[in-house]
């Protein structure tokens, strides 16, 4: 079973940064894809950023493109999302998720979920 588990999360005014961290408890790293999705009260879970294990290969929403930053450090199976210049729209429960080989922006595809961490930006 693979866990995965978000911290970082937090109160943060406009323009500020947090650093999300995802834990992923899996045999082997390289045969997933990790994914950050964010979910807004009365809004669809959407995809913010992915990360293909096997090639490293990173992949941005276009509404985080240039103030998100997803790196990994597979010696510790653990994914980042360093966000800078937040805004209101932000405002969400982050989740990573994991799915095997292809990282997808399509929640449905994935297998496994963390249980969230809330990211509020004041304005």
């Amino acid at each position: 079973e693979v866990r995965l588990v978000e911290s970082g999360g937090g109160l943060v005014q406009a323009g500020g940064s947090l650093r999300l961290s995802c834990a992923v408890s899996v045999f082997t790293f390289e045969d997933y894809a990790i994914g950050w999705f964010r979910e807004a009260p009365g809004k669809e879970r959407e995809g913010v950023s992915c990360i293909s294990g096997s090639d490293g290969s990173v992949y941005y929403a276009d509404s985080v493109k240039g103030r998100f930053t997803l790196s990994s450090d597979n010696a510790k199976n653990t994914v980042y999302l360093q966000m800078n210049s937040l805004k209101p729209e932000d405002t969400g429960v982050y989740f990573c998720g994991a799915k095997y080989f292809r990282p997808s922006y399509d929640p449905g595809e994935y297998d496994y979920w963390g249980q969230g961490t809330q990211v509020t930006v004041s304005s």
